[in-house]
């Protein structure tokens, strides 16, 4: 059986990450880390859950190994409009709908 903290260094074209040589690749140990950093208390239950889906969405990234690389197109055309100089809003009309003003400015909640 692997040693479930080797891992092996994937390298694909413009990506790069870690691939875990595991069963699981992410672990319950992985999980309460990660939900610790976050402060997100878990149950053993919830624990275990979250690994599970974790290992399923490593399972997606796999998967995009196997997509095959397409050539670029050499002549791209940007389909956007051009830039239109317009008359914008004076500021008192800007500010005409704000809840609170001050100063000439809009005025938000305070946050700490």
């Amino acid at each position: 059986m692997p040693d479930e903290t080797a891992h092996t260094e994937t390298l694909t074209p413009g990506l790069r990450h870690l691939r875990y040589m595991s069963d699981t690749p992410v672990d319950a140990d992985e999980v309460r880390h990660v939900a610790e950093l976050a402060r997100v208390d878990l149950d053993e239950d919830e624990v275990e859950e979250f690994a599970a889906q974790f290992a399923d969405i490593l399972e997606y990234f796999d998967a995009l190994d196997e997509v095959p690389e397409v050539d670029r197109e050499d002549e791209l055309v940007n389909v956007m409009r051009a830039d239109e100089v317009r008359e914008g809003l004076t500021q008192e009309e800007a500010l005409s709908n704000a809840a609170e003003t001050e100063d000439g400015f809009f005025k938000g909640p305070r946050v700490s």
